[in-house]
């Protein structure tokens, strides 16, 4: 749902997933580029190290559809100076880039970085790239093949930027030694998503910024322990290492063969090929794409079962039979049998450390999660299983089968004590090992796709109001953008505005459009004139996730293509009732 596209593109360019810089790497960094990425809403605890960045030097580029307010000047609530006084101005240098703009971007600097070195100006990493990457000489060829006279107006139509501001980026990239690239949704939900993060990959590889201090990838997660469940084998493709690790630790055959992952879950739900939907916290139903479709999809599964620490959407959108199982939060203490346990979580940057809960739960007969599942796996599996579930209520004991089967957690028991915790092993980062196809971090070419958006309408990104949680909880104010008393907004650039015939607090529908010629329709929307890229408009999710198509997804991650959705605007309707 959000990170599938990096970890795809990752994974064939540097051979692992997940980013390979650390919070130490931010501080080291000469230049950081947050491209697709609003840390002030969705990743509020990177401010303080963007800062502590800044602090040391560190120059900063954003590049995003909209300015945001914690980018631009960050106070840090934590210290009376944060409190008190000015700030710490963010952004050198703002790219309000277009929707979908930022292959055609990473593009233009890399030709100009190859055009540089062309001309004699030592600009390219040329030792690492003769000697730990594959296909530089078919990239560059390709790059360079289009004439100045076509390739420049289709990236200034792309990015919504001029030359000279591209020009401004590529030096003050050969003007730093180390840099650091910094995404998230901004660049994983559109149908070339996977080019382009492969094409963030290529502009780092030219310049040797992949394993060395304060350089890399650093594709950030909004949540704290996303990156860890697949790290522990949460995933619909597992490898068969892992799978055979599995089988030699607990003695059964795992089944090998691939499952859905979100939006062909769905598919499947609809087509009444899943008898019973298990969800492991969350609000699937408000999160998935294509809202009316995912709701008919759940009610066609036999028996549906939330694990969830809060009510939400989901828990009324039930199967033939529902069951809602309360559980812990991380932050509630969990005591069993006279004996307090805690669990663990992986951030963003590959590091494991312990996480304690410290409030009084609701209630004392409320169950973790790792209870509910091992009992739920005892009565049912009973004899037929070859697993000693009564002892995984001892967490060490978890972890320590963890360890065994889990790379990189070796000794995990006694390592993730350490009041820091411990970072996993990432070979490109560690020493320069790339395990891709070729053996090396990889070039690869990635054409110059971007979303045309016909005339009388706008290319519209769903997101996240600073009131939200992901999407478990919701405020009505968005304190960061000026917007409260409401949810159902659509921010809109005053002069696209003007020109569409909108007038600030009108109410319209917003209809999508899809080449297909479906359309989708989300009703009763404010209009709130908002400094957007021209031709770029915005609205919160989950109200806008029934724009989107189950089948609009981006190619080879397949993850939901909600950051580039064609609208026009029709007179409003009547608001909805339904709630989220």
């Amino acid at each position: 749902m959000c990170h599938e596209s990096s970890g795809s593109a990752l994974s064939e360019t540097i051979g692992v997933g997940k980013g390979s810089v650390s919070l130490e790497d931010l501080q080291r960094a000469d230049l950081i580029i947050v491209a697709g990425q609003n840390p002030g809403t969705n990743h509020p605890r990177m401010l303080s190290s963007l800062k502590r960045a800044k602090r040391a030097g560190t120059r900063i580029v954003t590049i995003n559809p909209l300015p945001e307010a914690g980018s631009a000047n960050f106070r840090d609530p934590q210290t009376p100076a944060g409190l008190l006084g000015r700030g710490t101005d963010l952004t050198d240098l703002f790219a309000q880039i277009r929707l979908g703009g930022d292959l055609a971007l990473f593009s233009a600097v890399n030709r100009l970085l190859l055009e540089a070195d062309a001309r004699g100006e030592q600009v390219l990493d040329r030792a690492f790239v003769e000697g730990f990457t594959h296909g530089f000489d078919d990239y560059a060829k390709e790059l360079l093949a289009e004439p100045d006279e076509e390739f420049w107006p289709r990236v200034e139509r792309d990015t919504g930027l001029d030359r000279e501001l591209i020009e401004r980026i590529t030096t003050m990239v050969t003007e730093s030694e180390s840099v650091v690239v910094c995404w998230a949704m901004g660049l994983t939900q559109h149908k070339h998503s996977v080019p382009t993060i492969r094409e963030v990959v290529n502009f780092l590889l030219l310049r040797g910024n992949v394993g060395r201090p304060g350089a890399g990838v650093c594709p950030v997660r909004g949540h704290s322990n996303v990156q860890g469940d697949r790290t522990m084998g949460i995933w619909e493709k597992p490898p068969e290492e892992f799978l055979d690790a599995l089988a030699g630790e607990f003695g059964f055959e795992p089944p090998r063969e691939h499952g859905h992952d979100t939006v062909e879950a769905i598919q499947a739900m609809g087509r009444g090929e899943v008898d019973v939907f298990f969800a492991m916290g969350g609000n699937f139903v408000s999160a998935s794409p294509d809202t009316l479709a995912t709701e008919d999809a759940m009610r066609q599964v036999g028996l549906t079962v939330h694990v969830s620490t809060k009510l939400n959407r989901s828990h009324v959108v039930t199967g033939t039979r529902a069951l809602i199982l309360p559980t812990l939060a991380r932050s509630d203490r969990d005591v069993h049998g006279g004996r307090e346990r805690w669990v663990t979580v992986e951030d963003s940057m590959g590091k494991v450390h312990a996480s304690h809960g410290v409030l009084d739960p609701l209630a004392q007969s409320m169950r973790s999660e790792v209870d509910i599942v091992r009992e739920l796996a005892r009565r049912t599996l009973g004899e037929r299983s070859s697993v000693d579930w009564d002892s995984l209520a001892d967490y060490d004991t978890v972890r320590d089968h963890v360890a065994a089967v889990v790379p990189g957690f070796e000794d995990f028991n006694t390592r993730v004590r350490r009041s820091s915790g411990f970072t996993l092993p990432h070979a490109p980062r560690d020493d320069r090992r790339f395990p891709t196809a070729t053996g090396l971090a990889n070039f690869t070419r990635n054409g110059d796709y971007a979303p045309q958006v016909p005339e009388g309408r706008l290319l519209l990104q769903t997101l996240r109001s600073h009131d939200q949680y992901n999407t478990t909880i919701y405020g009505l104010d968005d304190r960061y953008r000026g917007v409260t008393g409401g949810r159902r907004v659509v921010l809109v650039n005053p002069e696209d505005a003007r020109e569409l015939g909108l007038v600030e607090g009108s109410h319209v529908d917003l209809v999508s459009e899809w080449q297909d010629g479906r359309e989708r329709r989300a009703p009763y929307f404010k209009v709130a004139l908002y400094p957007t890229a021209r031709g770029c408009a915005a609205a919160y999710y989950p109200e806008t996730n029934v724009l989107v198509p189950l089948d609009s997804t981006a190619d080879i991650s397949n993850t939901p293509t909600s950051k580039s959705v064609v609208v026009r605007f029709e007179a409003g309707t009547v608001a909805p009732t339904q709630g989220i």
